[in-house]
């Protein structure tokens, strides 16, 4: 399934992360697509909200990975941008991309492509020539629609 979006805000990129954030069961792997500065990390301070945690979110870039605690699992956020291989990092994500006591949002995930599962929601943001606004595309397997279910564009 897929979702195009144009988002005009840096709020609206949090509100979309938001409504997934509240619709997390635990146990799904979200891959975020973007270049540096296109709002990977917006989109991951809207799921953590969402799933209300009070934590604040960074990005991971120099520590590889953070955690977000929430009532009801605990949120891994990885950042593979400066690696080659997966090699001991993949290792540690494939413990948590199969266990329901966690939610797996993964940046620059090329490198780790063998351990995710092939049932994932993938979200692409991409610049536009309007400097504020970013092209979405949500795409995600039928199991995953509950983490969309009314949402719209505010």
């Amino acid at each position: 399934m897929t979702l195009q979006l144009l988002l005009t805000t840096s709020g609206q990129t949090e509100q979309l992360g938001e409504h997934i954030g509240r619709n997390l069961r635990g146990g799904e792997v979200i891959e975020l697509i973007s270049d540096l500065g296109g709002g990977k990390t917006t989109l991951t301070r809207g799921i953590a909200r969402g799933a209300g945690s009070t934590d604040k979110v960074a990005s991971p870039s120099f520590t590889m990975s953070r955690e977000y605690e929430t009532p009801h699992f605990t949120i891994m956020h990885f950042d593979l941008y400066r690696l080659a291989t997966a090699g001991v990092v993949g290792e540690e994500l494939r413990e948590f991309v199969s266990d329901v006591h966690y939610v797996t949002v993964v940046e620059w995930a090329a490198v780790a492509e063998e351990v995710l599962p092939a049932s994932r929601m993938t979200i692409t943001i991409s610049k536009t020539a309007n400097e504020d606004e970013r092209s979405c595309v949500v795409r995600y397997p039928a199991a995953y629609k509950y983490l969309l279910k009314g949402y719209k564009v505010e």
